[in-house]
């Protein structure tokens, strides 16, 4: 099979006045706003900043002051989350260690490890929350590190 190279469909465009999206038949972009419905999970609303269901997973997580951990209360499940408070306290319990994250601060966890992530002395709070299903560590790319 033939395909035309650039070099070709640069002036096929530029004579037939058609913008080369027209010219090769490029599909429509769709609309790229995401369209957030809100959720329940684990007692926390949860806000979906991504689309789909499956691989990595980003939400914002919304604390109400009267969710506190309840016996049994600590999941385990596949994967790797990281989450970065934006407002209030918030406590991390993970195995047998608790400790109390304040806004600016982030955590990042093995979700096989037992844990429970909510209120921290009745206080609310909203969390960013990064999940990805398959164990994946958020990490920043080299150029990042940089600060280029």
């Amino acid at each position: 099979m033939w395909a035309p190279s650039l070099e070709l469909l640069l002036p096929l465009a530029d004579v037939s006045g058609l913008p080369l999206d027209e010219l090769v038949g490029t599909p429509p972009i769709g609309d790229p706003r995401i369209h957030i419905t809100p959720q329940k999970i684990n007692g926390q609303a949860a806000l979906p900043l991504c689309r789909g269901a499956s691989g990595d997973q980003a939400f914002k997580r919304i604390v109400d002051g009267k969710q506190t951990p309840k016996l049994g209360a600590l999941k385990t499940h596949p994967g790797f989350e990281w989450g970065y408070v934006i407002r209030g306290r918030l406590s991390l319990t993970l195995g047998d260690e608790s400790m109390t994250l304040d806004a600016g601060e982030a955590a990042e966890f093995d979700t096989r490890i037992p844990h429970w992530l909510g209120s921290a002395e009745g206080s609310g709070g909203e969390y960013l929350s990064l999940f990805g299903p398959e164990g994946q560590r958020v990490h920043l790319r080299k150029w990042l590190r940089r600060g280029v």
